[in-house]
């Protein structure tokens, strides 16, 4: 097939650039007309909170809607919310911000709604809206702040709280893509050379990026896409979007310099690098399908969205690319900065002599590396899973504002209230049933209960609902503990269930633990199904599925080592240490183990290639680490800069990931590709390519193209 491609790419080059145009301003038109919703949606079939939910859409239908809803909090400077001119203000702006569009109803705060603290200085107006959180922006959020000037102009500070909040600080990521992409300019100007050469793969990535991320915006409108999807879809897309093409152009370039034409070198570069980007991408996607076995929606929805920008890289490195590579012809090399690098692929000295230091060495450098991993990796015993609270978020954003001011006014549990939802079986005749007032009592009795509302019934007595305020802050895992202790109590004639964002969350997090080790298992056994299919070497296979794991080990000991101990935490801009969110780690192994096996399957092919010319195990190894070093490592510094680049995000789980995946893929294209790989290649010689004949008859005749074994050559693995 990609034979196929490269012959169409070679024949008809402007139709294929014409297509990818089309398509490009396309999805670019469709997004500036329809925009990119996103909506932070937490649901968990088969869980405690998800019940809670259901029973409590059921019995309140009327509170059961989609449509979004918010506050503004309120804060006097000086004196109290209960001054009568600020109750005057209170009401006027009310009634202005239920003029604003989109805005059903704004209820002023007072202390007999309990949305005044006990001081009177703190409060909040509720906000119901007649539009999905998806769609609240913050053109809207500003219209309903411009509508509060009554009580600014009265000493009263306003801030925009829960999906007003996070609306007011949405933005845009072209500051940190910027950021990427001039780290990825630098090293590939570095590498290739020339102007035009760096300049094509970033090209590329763009092109991608916005057909990729610009389709996962346009299906925010029909169905939930949270914010962090499009960030981490983003961060994706452009680190293997510049990587793909890099390997393409390399092997392009490297042709050329070999001395064929421009027809030939875009064929045999599609066929063979082309052919490794493909088995790459393939293995991300897999990797990220068995996110699919983890019973939690949003990993379902962050593992398809990132799926679909990897597959829209490949699609971009094989067509686009090579297309535009038929265009250029030699003038690929033009505006040349550096000398002397005309072919990228051509063996680099610096890694030929570290390929001979390594395989004169083996064991030492085996145990040596393998010793420093297993430091960097120990940290992750320690890993504290949890949610992360606004608590978290940037001094001075809204956000962060109004958590603060709810905190100070109305405890640390007010940003993260429990909704205990009790189901009694006969229906209740009234809120004073025993069976609801006997549950009121046992939840107020329980240890790290700051205070439990009376309860409120449903019209037809089917369920009773309380609110629940803990003594402790959303992401302080005693609220988790809370959360436990209360579904715990016993409750005679009912059935209770505890819901709300906490209580999803320690679902969330549950779950994922208890799922962690069947996705390992399927993601080990797909991916390293694909590895054995390509290079038809079992012992390769489970080789390369084992340096994943240790280099996905030590960016999991980086990420305990800065959020749970605080190591260095203060420089990524938050105060402290924070629990690492319950998905974070499950979603980093996908997306790592796929990432990881792009360098092992670049690496494979050249000493697979050397190996099939002449059967040296030494001189394989040597050689393919020569062959592939700078190319690989200018591969691993694009994206370490590009997942580095979202190390700023206001967000902490975007850290979270930023720092994972720059940590692994740092890890990864050094010690584990540079030293672990090539010295345990060495000690296992031959058995590298061993392969059973039943198995060599079972496996498709597929793969990276290598070149026949020669001529006597002790060449025992199928080829291409």
């Amino acid at each position: 097939m990609l034979r196929l491609v490269s012959t169409l790419c070679v024949r008809r080059p402007w139709t294929v650039i014409a297509v990818w145009l089309v398509l490009i301003g396309s999805v670019a038109a469709a997004v500036l007309v329809f925009g990119r919703p996103t909506e932070n949606s937490l649901s968990l079939p088969g869980s405690d909170a998800q019940r809670a939910a259901d029973v409590q859409a059921r019995a309140f239908p009327d509170e059961a809607a989609d449509d979004a809803s918010g506050t503004l909090v309120l804060h006097a400077t000086a004196g109290t919310l209960e001054d009568p001119a600020r109750r005057d203000a209170m009401a006027r702006a009310a009634e202005r911000i239920e003029a604003v569009p989109h805005v059903r109803k704004a209820t002023p705060a007072s202390r007999r709604a309990g949305t005044v603290s006990a001081d009177g200085r703190t409060g909040y107006l509720a906000i119901a809206l007649d539009v999905r959180a998806r769609d609240v922006d913050r053109a809207l959020v500003r219209r309903i702040e411009d509508a509060a000037a009554p009580l600014e102009a009265t000493g009263v500070e306003t801030v925009p709280g829960g999906r007003l909040a996070e609306a007011a600080e949405r933005s845009g990521g072209a500051a940190r893509e910027a950021g990427g992409l001039a780290v990825g300019a630098v090293v590939l100007l570095a590498a290739l050379g020339g102007a035009v050469a760096a300049g094509l793969p970033i090209a590329m990535a763009l092109a991608g990026l916005v057909c990729g991320v610009g389709a996962v915006g346009l299906l925010g409108h029909l169905t939930a896409i949270p914010p962090v999807a499009t960030t981490l879809a983003t961060m994706i897309g452009l680190g293997v979007g510049i990587d793909y093409s890099l390997f393409v152009l390399s092997r392009y370039r490297t042709l050329l310099a070999r001395g064929e034409g421009v027809p030939q070198a875009v064929r045999s570069a599609v066929t063979s690098s082309g052919a490794s980007v493909a088995f790459a991408g393939a293995t991300v996607v897999i990797a990220l399908s068995g996110l699919l076995l983890g019973g939690v929606p949003v990993l379902r929805t962050l593992a398809w969205t990132s799926a679909l920008v990897v597959a829209v890289a490949v699609a971009v490195a094989v067509t686009l690319l090579p297309a535009v590579l038929r265009v250029l012809g030699g003038r690929i090399d033009a505006l040349r900065v550096f000398r002397g690098r005309g072919g990228s692929q051509a063996p680099s000295a610096v890694w030929e002599r570290l390929g001979g230091w390594v395989t004169a060495r083996p064991w030492r450098v085996l145990i040596g590396s393998a010793a420093l991993l297993a430091v960097l990796t120990v940290p992750v015993t320690a890993m504290r899973l949890g949610q992360v609270d606004a608590g978290s978020d940037p001094a001075g954003s809204a956000p962060r504002r109004s958590y603060d001011l709810m905190a100070q006014g109305f405890g640390p549990g007010s940003n993260g209230p429990l909704t205990v939802v009790a189901a009694p079986a006969p229906k209740a005749a009234g809120p004073a049933d025993a069976r609801i007032t006997g549950l009121a009592d046992s939840i107020r009795r329980t240890s790290g209960v700051a205070e439990v509302s009376p309860p409120r019934l449903s019209a037809d007595g089917s369920a009773a609902v309380l609110r629940v305020t803990p003594a402790t802050a959303p992401a302080d895992p005693a609220t988790a503990d809370l959360v436990r202790r209360i579904r715990a109590l016993p409750a005679a004639g009912a059935e209770v269930h505890v819901g709300g964002p906490v209580a999803a969350h320690a679902d969330l997090a549950d779950r994922a633990a208890s799922r962690m080790p069947l996705i390992i298992g399927v993601v080990l056994a797909l991916c390293g199904a694909v590895l054995l299919a390509a290079f038809r070497a079992p012992v390769v296979a489970v080789k390369a599925a084992v340096m994943n794991l240790i280099s996905i080990g030590a960016a999991y000991g980086a990420l305990t080592a800065v959020f749970t101990w605080g190591w260095g935490v203060e420089a990524l801009g938050l105060d402290g240490p924070v629990p690492i969110e319950g998905y974070v780690p499950m979603m980093l192994f996908a997306v790592l183990f796929g990432l990881s096996m792009d360098y092992e399957v670049f690496l494979l092919t050249a000493v697979r290639e050397e190996w099939l010319r002449h059967g040296d195990d030494r001189r394989a190894v040597s050689g393919g680490l020569a062959a592939t070093g700078r190319i690989i490592s200018a591969a691993a510094l694009i994206m370490v800069g590009v997942f580095a680049g979202f190390l700023p995000h206001h967000d902490p789980v975007i850290k979270m990931f930023g720092l994972g995946m720059a940590v692994a893929v740092a890890v990864d294209a050094t010690v584990v590709r540079g030293l672990l790989v090539p010295s345990s290649m060495v000690l296992l010689g031959r058995a590298n390519w061993w392969l059973p004949a039943w198995l060599d008859r079972a496996l498709p005749r597929s793969g990276p193209p290598s070149p026949r074994p020669v001529s006597g050559s002790r060449a025992g693995c199928g080829t291409s």
